[in-house]
């Protein structure tokens, strides 16, 4: 009974690091216009562009701003927030991503090192 245990759980792991691995590799997140994401509220010449589907701070500390896609171009999106002048454009393929696995839906990806939504340390992406 207990190698049965011992296998299932060897078994689990696996499995989840072979999603984590998959999230890892892509570290994009799928958007469309009218999306809403939050984004780091930093300006453009802030290096993290950290985007997320849940509210948090960016990867620099600051609180990030609920956005809205206006449009998607490539691997860049460009967003419109309250309080911002013009529209603001990311990327949608993060330097480091959320590793929390299956089941979190949190979403976030930067292009800094830093914590994700779910408060663990992101991955550099494969």
């Amino acid at each position: 009974m207990k190698k049965i245990v011992v296998m299932l759980i060897a078994v689990s792991l696996v499995v989840a690091g072979y999603v984590m691995a998959d999230n890892m590799k892509s570290g994009k997140l799928d958007l469309k216009a009218g999306d809403t994401i939050y984004a780091c509220n930093c300006g453009d010449s802030c290096p993290c562009k950290t985007l997320s589907r849940t509210e948090t701070n960016c990867t620099c500390g600051n609180k990030m701003v609920k956005a809205t896609v206006a449009k998607v171009d490539g691997d860049k999106v460009m967003l419109t927030a309250a309080g911002w002048d013009k529209e603001r454009a990311f990327p949608t393929k993060g330097k480091y991503a959320c590793a929390c696995g299956e089941g979190c839906n949190c979403g976030t990806i930067s292009q800094n090192p830093g914590k994700c939504a779910c408060g663990k340390e992101m991955a550099k992406v494969m």
